[in-house]
């Protein structure tokens, strides 16, 4: 008895389908589901002698902090290409089962341990031109503050009451600064191979203060999903002074009680929509902010 496709084999069937009608593949050679991607399902797909990564974007679930945003990843790719920050573009596509683009495949590794180079990339962006259109990252302290409310709203607890109650007073105001920020550089996010770092999923950039991409990359939270542990202090220390930014460090480090209390808010959403294994990381983050 042949069992039947599961449902990700058949929109993967559909999917290859529809990109063939449209002259995008003929006859691709294999196609690989990759499980990277914690809101969108990817291939890696070998076609014509090339390799490539599909991407087929979920519908919104309207998350709080990281949106999930196909044509702010079109355009980010098509922005940086040549700079080697982002992978190349191939496509972008509307079709049945959704948004898909279609991008280079970068042959490499996760991210998971020396903290330098992840940091030399992120400063290289930051220096990069700022294109049109991309929303404002939250700037200073009350802005964090107002987005940590609207995130603990969405997931009453207990939890979330006693987290609010630590929210401190006051705190570091605007920069107003208008860089160009990834919005996601977790270590799910950052591709290390032989010819540097590559940022992927490009789903959220925003424009301001680059403190937001040092926040989320050095978030024990994050670390914590994406690579089984927080960095360690040393780890921490050496991906500062590779940003080779002191100015923007050291606002970094005032901001640091208000990103992680935001932080801890998201995990809690995540929590709050079944995805269990944001609970410890929740924990890390409140503890960061106590530290």
């Amino acid at each position: 008895m042949v069992n039947p496709p599961t449902p990700h084999r058949t929109i993967e069937a559909q999917l290859r389908q529809h990109l063939a009608s449209l002259g995008l593949f003929g006859d691709p050679d294999c196609w690989v589901p990759l499980s990277g991607g914690r809101s969108n399902r990817l291939w890696r797909v070998q076609a014509n002698g090339k390799t490539c990564v599909v991407k087929l974007f979920a519908a919104s679930d309207d998350n709080p902090l990281f949106p999930n945003t196909p044509t702010a990843e079109a355009q980010l790719l098509t922005h940086l290409a040549g700079t080697g920050l982002a992978p190349r573009l191939i496509a972008a596509k509307a079709t049945p089962l959704g948004q898909v683009i279609v991008y280079s495949h970068v042959d490499g590794a996760s991210w998971s341990e020396n903290p330098e180079p992840v940091a030399r990339a992120l400063r290289r962006l930051h220096d990069q031109p700022v294109p049109h259109g991309l929303p404002h990252a939250a700037d200073g302290a009350a802005a964090l503050v107002r987005q940590t409310r609207r995130i603990l709203s969405l997931c009453p607890s207990q939890d979330s009451t006693t987290l609010s109650a630590l929210i401190p007073a006051g705190g570091p105001d605007r920069s107003s600064e208008s860089r160009l920020l990834h919005g996601d550089c977790v270590p799910g996010n950052i591709i290390v191979s032989h010819t540097g770092v590559t940022l992927i999923d490009w789903q959220c950039p925003a424009v301001g203060d680059p403190v937001h991409d040092l926040a989320v990359f050095l978030s024990p939270a994050m670390q914590q999903v994406y690579r089984g542990a927080p960095l360690t202090p040393d780890q921490i220390a050496r991906f500062q002074d590779a940003y080779d930014d002191p100015e923007t460090v050291k606002r970094y480090k005032s901001l640091a009680p208000w990103f992680h209390l935001r932080m801890a808010a998201y995990c809690l959403w995540r929590v709050a929509n079944g995805a269990m294994d944001y609970r410890r990381a929740f924990v890390l983050e409140q503890a960061a902010f106590g530290a």
